[in-house]
């Protein structure tokens, strides 16, 4: 499933519901309840309708890596996560890692000045891409290298693992969605993976994952799943991002994203059109 066709489907899955979710970020539940119709991108103060946010621009710089086959090192990566900012400024970022971004030129100078012992979400949003890595020990491996940049714990790593296996669990048709769950009880243990997500998400790394991985197990087509990862509020865009791209690495999804929501997606230098031209090889 490694072509450009899916390679497309994927980036296109990620950035919609990134922009999706956005407009429903920590909004009140019957905010959320009353607008999540899957057939609008939501006005958000400081958020333009349709815009992705730092999910998916951090997700491009670990594409990219991936991509192009260079030493996947933290050093390399840095670099990538400092020239995806620098090239297309927006919003979304912790307001302390934006600040430590926007001060450096290069990734030698933000692996001096980061202080990695979040357990936050960041290195799980953006970690899809490395399901197409062509073993389960390269993708671990991987994500725990591009994890520990940024959040150096054990949460942060395993948050990281487990959405690269997902994708990777997909890609490789390791078996039935269903799955799934046990799956990554095997191969990143120490998590209830198959104790559904109830509540609102937090910016956990964890219970973002365990939220997008619910909302991927209880549906079948991408436009359900949409609504279904925004549904349970707190940190959405996060939530959507992971659970649609991981939803366009499995044949068992129908993808049928809402044509209003890919047309209304930006389309500036690195928008609908750039990841439409992104392949998964040089």
């Amino acid at each position: 499933m490694s072509d450009v066709k899916t390679s497309q489907r994927i980036l296109l899955s990620i950035a919609v519901g990134d922009a999706y979710g956005a407009g429903f970020e920590f909004e009140a539940p019957e905010v959320v309840e009353r607008e999540n119709d899957g057939k609008h991108y939501r006005k958000r103060a400081g958020f333009t309708p349709g815009h992705y946010t730092d999910d998916t621009q951090m997700t491009l710089a670990i594409w990219d890596a991936v991509r192009l086959g260079g030493p996947f090192t933290p050093r390399y990566l840095a670099d990538r996560f400092v020239y995806v900012y620098h090239r297309d400024p927006r919003p979304g970022y912790a307001r302390g890692f934006e600040g430590v971004l926007k001060a450096c030129k290069n990734g030698t100078e933000l692996l001096e000045k980061l202080k990695p012992t979040s357990d936050r979400n960041g290195a799980a949003m953006r970690s899809v891409p490395l399901g197409l890595l062509l073993s389960i020990p390269k993708v671990k491996a991987y994500a725990k290298i591009q994890a520990a940049i940024t959040h150096n714990t054990p949460g942060g790593i395993a948050s990281s693992q487990a959405v690269g296996l997902m994708a990777h669990f997909g890609l490789k048709r390791l078996g039935k969605l269903s799955e799934l769950a046990a799956f990554l009880e095997k191969n990143v243990p120490g998590t209830p993976w198959s104790e559904p997500w109830k509540e609102e998400v937090p910016l956990h790394g964890i219970a973002t994952v365990r939220a997008a991985l619910t909302a991927l197990l209880a549906c079948r087509k991408q436009s359900n799943l949409l609504r279904a990862a925004v549904a349970f509020t707190g940190d959405t865009d996060s939530v959507a991002a992971i659970a649609l791209g991981c939803s366009a690495c499995f044949a068992e999804y129908q993808q049928d994203l809402p044509s209003v929501l890919i047309r209304g997606l930006e389309n500036g230098p690195y928008g609908r059109d750039y990841l439409k031209a992104l392949e998964t090889t040089k």
